[in-house]
């Protein structure tokens, strides 16, 4: 009998000046809430139905066990303190037995898809990785043996050494690699993703013509 899949995503509630706060210094702290709750509310819609996983919320601050855009009836835990790595560790540490993908709610283009090529590399590799453009990663997933690893210990985060780092972590343990994708952090992010969605609604508009004229 297959053991249960965790897709554990990283969730922060939309506080004006707590989330998204470099890209806050450049567009505005209102602007950069809106940005980050949209696209946070999209992922979770995108994931929350999906039969081949179940999808946990991993939400800070610890206190905070709902927002109005995060769908009822998820399993919540508290993200904790210490930094990303501490947190990730801990998240993991909580879930029952099986593989587990941890994601993070601010990358626009994740789409389930992926999540199940994750899922997939799994089957020939101990841990699986989600490059990000930076040098860190906007994925990382791990077979249920492989989570008692100290896997973020020493990691130099938020820096182009954090996949390296990680990776290092495994010692010769086989790891998998997936799409490298980017998050919005800049002003250039924020205007790429927005033509995204405005090139994705002419698209529907003009799909929707075509079935109607």
């Amino acid at each position: 009998m297959r053991r249960q899949r965790f897709v554990v995503v990283f969730v922060k509630a939309p506080v004006l000046g707590r989330v998204k706060t470099r890209l806050g210094t450049a567009i505005g702290a209102a602007a950069a809430r809106d940005f980050y709750r949209r696209q946070t509310a999209a992922l979770l819609r995108r994931l929350k139905d999906d039969g081949r996983w179940q999808l946990v919320l991993a939400v800070s601050p610890d206190r905070v066990r709902n927002a109005p855009f995060w769908p009822q009836g998820l399993p919540r835990i508290a993200q904790g303190r210490g930094d990303i790595g501490a947190r990730m560790a801990r998240a993991l540490a909580a879930l029952p037995p099986g593989p587990a993908v941890l994601i993070g709610s601010d990358i626009p283009a994740i789409e389930a898809s992926m999540i199940a090529g994750a899922f997939r590399a799994l089957g020939r590799a101990d841990a699986v990785f989600g490059p990000a453009a930076d040098g860190g990663y906007w994925l990382v997933g791990l077979k249920a043996r492989a989570r008692r690893l100290p896997l973020f210990r020493n990691v130099r985060w938020s820096g182009p050494h954090a996949l390296a780092d990680t990776r290092a972590n495994l010692g010769f343990r086989p790891a998998a690699l997936v799409q490298t994708l980017r998050d919005v952090d800049t002003v250039a992010d924020y205007e790429a993703w927005r033509f995204s969605c405005s090139r994705s609604r002419g698209m529907s508009s003009t799909k929707l013509h075509g079935l109607v004229r």
